[in-house]
C-alpha cells in the first residue's frame, strides 16, 4: 500500500478542515445549544421521560447523529467533487495510487471531520443534561460506523454529482428529512401504528435506535438489527465505490 499517497491526501483534506477551525467548532456548538432550547426545554418541559430516561438526554444520539451523517456525507462528496471539478482528478488517476488508497484518504478525512463534530456535540450535551452512557465501547464503535459508511456514501455522491447544488442537494433534502423522520426526537413506540409501519422503511432508523440503546440500553428495534443495518450499509456503498472506480463512471468523462 502506498501509504505516503493516503496520508498526502488525508493531510490536504484536513487542512482544509483546520483553515475553518472555529466555524467548524462553533458551528456545532451553537447548533446543539439551540437544539437543546428548543426541543429540550420548550417540548421536555411537557414529555417528563421516555423509557425512563429524561427528554433531554434522550435527544442527544439524535442530534450527534443527525451532525455527522449531514457532515461526513458533506464533507466527503466535496473532498472528491471539486478535485472533478477543476480538473486535477485527471492527474490523481494517472498516479501510482489505488482506488483504495484514493478512498482511504478522502473517506478516512471526511470520517475524521464528522467524528470531531459528533464528540464536540456530546461534549457540549453534557452542559445541558446528564448523560450516564451504558455501553461506551458500543458508543465508540457505532459513531465510527456512521461515520464512515455516510463518508463512502458521501464519495458517491461527489463522483455523482455534476454541479455544487448536486454535491448539496442529498444531505439537505434527502439525509437531513430521514434523520428527523427516524425517531431523533421521539420513540417509534409514541407513533400511531400505521406511522410505526412507514418508520420501518427508514434505513436511518435503525442506526439511531442502536446507537441510542448504546448511551441507554434501550432501542426500538434488536440491536442485532441495527449492525446488520449498518453492516450492509456500509457494504454496498463500497461496492458501488468499487464499480465506479472498474468501470470509470462519471471519472473518465
Amino acid at each position: 500500500m502506498n501509504l505516503y499517497a493516503v496520508k498526502a491526501i488525508y493531510i490536504f483534506e484536513m487542512s482544509r478542515f483546520f483553515r475553518t477551525f472555529m466555524q467548524s467548532f462553533i458551528s456545532p456548538v451553537i447548533s446543539t445549544s439551540l437544539y437543546f432550547v428548543v426541543f429540550g426545554a420548550a417540548i421536555g418541559s411537557r414529555i417528563d421521560t421516555v423509557g425512563g430516561v429524561s427528554y433531554g438526554a434522550f435527544i442527544v444520539p439524535g442530534l450527534i447523529m443527525l451532525s455527522v451523517m449531514t457532515q461526513a456525507t458533506s464533507n466527503a462528496s466535496f473532498g472528491i467533487y471539486f478535485p472533478k471539478f477543476i480538473g486535477t482528478i485527471n492527474e490523481l488517476l494517472s498516479a501510482p495510487v489505488s482506488f483504495f488508497e484514493i478512498v482511504l484518504g478522502y473517506v478516512g478525512a471526511a470520517a475524521t471531520k464528522a467524528l470531531f463534530i459528533g464528540t464536540v456535540i456530546l461534549v457540549t450535551a453534557h452542559f445541558f443534561v446528564d448523560i450516564t452512557i451504558a455501553h461506551p465501547l458500543a458508543v465508540v464503535a457505532f459513531l465510527l460506523l456512521t461515520c464512515l459508511s455516510f463518508a463512502l456514501l458521501g464519495f458517491i455522491l461527489g463522483i455523482w454529482a455534476q454541479s455544487f447544488d448536486q454535491v448539496q442537494l442529498i444531505p439537505l433534502l434527502v439525509i437531513t428529512p430521514l434523520v428527523f423522520l427516524g425517531g431523533s426526537f421521539y420513540s417509534v413506540t409514541m407513533l400511531p401504528p400505521v406511522w410505526q409501519t412507514v418508520t420501518m422503511f427508514n434505513p436511518v432508523f435503525y442506526l439511531i435506535s442502536g446507537f441510542r440503546w448504546a448511551f441507554f440500553g434501550m432501542a426500538d428495534v434488536p440491536i442485532g438489527v441495527s449492525l446488520l443495518a449498518i453492516s450492509l450499509f456500509t457494504g454496498a456503498c463500497l461496492a458501488v465505490i468499487w464499480w465506479i472506480f472498474k468501470t470509470g463512471w462519471r471519472l473518465k468523462s
